[in-house]
C-alpha cells in the first residue's frame, strides 16, 4: 500500500440538518475510518494471513450508530459507571442521568458518543490525524462546569493508532475520556473472540459489586480467573467468570484492571497484548491511564452490522483505557477530578503486527 493519505466523504445527515462526515486515514498498510458523529472509529483495515480485514465491529451507514452499544464511540464526560447517578464534590451533591438502572453509564443519556464533534483533519511529519473538538455546557447531563474536549486520533508509519485526550473545565468536575472500539482481530463478523489470547499488565482488578459498581477494593489477580499476567486464551477461565454458565446473557469479562506502574505524570506504559492465532494479528496497547476495562462483548445479542455481519455474544472485545469506574465516589481510587487548575491530558497507543 504505502504512503499517507486523508480523504473525507459524506456519511449522512442528522435530524436537525447537520451534515456528518467520514474521514479515511491511510498510513502504510493500515486504514482507519472515523466519523465526526460521536468521534467514532467505524472501520480499521489491517493485513494478516487472511488478507486485509476490518477489525472493528460497526455499521456501513450513520443510522446504525444512533442506538448501538457505543461501537467505536468517544466516551465522556465520564466513561464507565457512576454509582447512584450522583457524586459529591466540595460539599455539593450533583445528580446525574440514570441511564443504567440506578446508575450513570458513559456520560448519561446523551454522552459525547451521541454528539456531533467539530473535526479538523491534518497531517504532519509524524502521520495523518483528525482533531475533534466538543463544547459541553455547565450542567450538561448534571455535570458541573463548562468543558471543552479535544480528542485527536491518527496513524503513523509504524502501524500505530494513537489517541490523545485533552479537556479543560472551568469548575472542578470528574472527567474520564476513552474510546469504546470493539475489536475482533480475525475480522469483524468472523465469529467470537474467545480463542483470542490476551495478556494484561495488571496485578489486580477493581472488585465489582451489584450493578458493576466497585466495592472500593482492589483484588490481586493471582489464582483467580482474572489473571492475565501471562498470555492465555480468553476462553480458558471464561466459564468460571460466568458462574458456570457461559451462555448466560450479559455474563463474562466486564472488569476494570489496574495497570501496573501508574503515576499521574503522563507516562505511557504497557497495558495489554492480544493475539489471534487464525490471522496471526496482534494488538499491543499502551496508556497513561490507571486502568483498562476489558469487556468481552457479553451483551451483544444479534446486532446486524456492516457487510451483512451479525454480532452475537463475544463477537468483539473492548480494551477501554480509563480511570476507574465510580472514581468520584471512591476516595481510595486515583482522583479523576479536574478543573481550572488541573487540565485533563491522557494518551493511548494501539500498535498492530501481523
Amino acid at each position: 500500500m504505502g504512503g499517507m493519505k486523508i480523504n473525507a466523504k459524506p456519511f449522512g445527515v442528522l435530524s436537525d440538518g447537520s451534515d456528518v462526515t467520514l474521514y479515511i486515514l491511510e498510513a502504510g498498510d493500515i486504514a482507519l475510518s472515523i466519523t465526526d458523529f460521536g468521534a467514532a472509529w467505524t472501520s480499521l483495515l489491517v493485513p494478516g494471513k487472511t488478507g486485509r480485514d476490518d477489525l472493528l465491529l460497526g455499521f456501513s451507514s450513520l443510522e446504525g450508530y444512533f442506538h448501538c452499544p457505543f461501537f467505536g464511540a468517544t466516551i465522556g464526560r465520564f466513561a464507565n459507571r457512576i454509582g447512584g447517578a450522583a457524586f459529591t464534590l466540595e460539599g455539593k451533591t450533583f445528580g446525574l442521568c440514570k441511564n443504567d438502572g440506578p446508575n450513570t453509564l458513559h456520560g448519561g443519556r446523551r454522552g459525547f458518543g451521541r454528539r456531533l464533534w467539530k473535526a479538523e483533519p491534518y497531517r504532519d511529519r509524524r502521520g495523518v490525524f483528525v482533531r475533534f473538538e466538543l463544547e459541553s455546557a455547565g450542567g450538561d447531563e448534571g455535570f458541573p462546569g463548562r468543558l471543552r474536549a479535544e480528542v485527536t486520533y491518527g496513524l503513523n508509519g509504524s502501524n500505530e493508532l494513537s489517541a490523545s485526550y485533552r479537556a479543560w473545565v472551568d469548575a472542578p468536575c470528574p472527567v474520564n475520556l476513552t474510546n469504546h472500539a470493539y475489536f475482533n482481530l480475525a475480522g469483524e463478523g468472523s465469529g467470537d473472540i474467545l480463542s483470542h489470547e490476551l495478556r494484561l499488565h495488571a496485578s489486580s482488578y477493581v472488585e465489582p459489586g451489584p450493578d458493576l459498581i466497585p466495592t472500593g477494593k482492589l483484588i490481586p489477580v493471582g489464582g483467580t480467573p482474572f489473571d492475565f499476567t501471562a498470555r492465555k486464551p480468553v476462553s480458558r477461565d471464561y466459564a468460571a467468570v460466568c458462574g458456570g454458565d457461559p451462555a448466560a446473557a450479559g455474563r463474562g469479562y466486564d472488569h476494570c484492571f489496574v495497570i501496573d506502574g501508574y503515576a499521574p505524570d503522563g507516562t505511557l506504559r504497557p497495558c495489554a497484548e492480544a493475539f489471534d492465532p487464525s490471522s496471526g494479528r496482534s494488538l499491543s496497547v499502551f496508556t497513561t491511564q490507571p486502568g483498562v476495562q476489558f469487556y468481552s462483548g457479553n451483551f451483544l445479542d444479534g446486532i446486524r452490522g456492516k457487510t451483512g455481519s451479525v454480532y452475537n455474544k463475544n463477537a468483539g472485545f473492548c480494551l477501554e483505557t480509563q480511570h476507574f469506574p465510580d472514581s468520584p465516589n471512591q476516595d481510595g481510587f486515583p482522583s479523576a477530578v479536574f478543573g481550572p487548575a488541573k487540565d485533563y491530558r491522557e494518551r493511548a497507543v494501539f500498535s498492530f503486527d501481523w
